[in-house]
């Protein structure tokens, strides 16, 4: 079961990779991260589970990062549904503030 595991998670990592340097899937994508997060998540419990403690910082550290990304889409993402749309009473107000500046 580990080395099922361990190919699942790495292979969550690898194929976007893989991908990615072929310009096929961009890194800055929900999917990306996503896929990236959950298999390094995978991989890191995998390592700790057997003590295998620069395998957890390695893993561990690619899933943090991961995570971040998709926080910082998450809200880029609520940013822009917060902006009116063009044309709305609310965008002729603001286009207005800016032009008084």
């Amino acid at each position: 079961m580990p080395q099922l595991v361990q190919a699942i998670g790495s292979l969550l990592i690898l194929v976007p990779f893989a991908l990615a340097q072929t310009r096929r899937m961009r890194t800055d994508q929900i999917l990306y991260l996503t896929l990236n997060a959950v298999g390094s998540t995978a991989l890191a419990i995998d390592a700790g589970i057997t003590r295998q403690w620069g395998f957890l910082l390695l893993e561990g550290v690619w899933a943090f990062v991961s995570v971040i990304g998709i926080i910082g889409l998450a809200r880029r993402w609520v940013r822009s549904m917060r902006r009116p749309a063009p044309g709305s009473r609310q965008h002729e107000i603001r286009a207005a503030r800016r032009d008084r500046v």
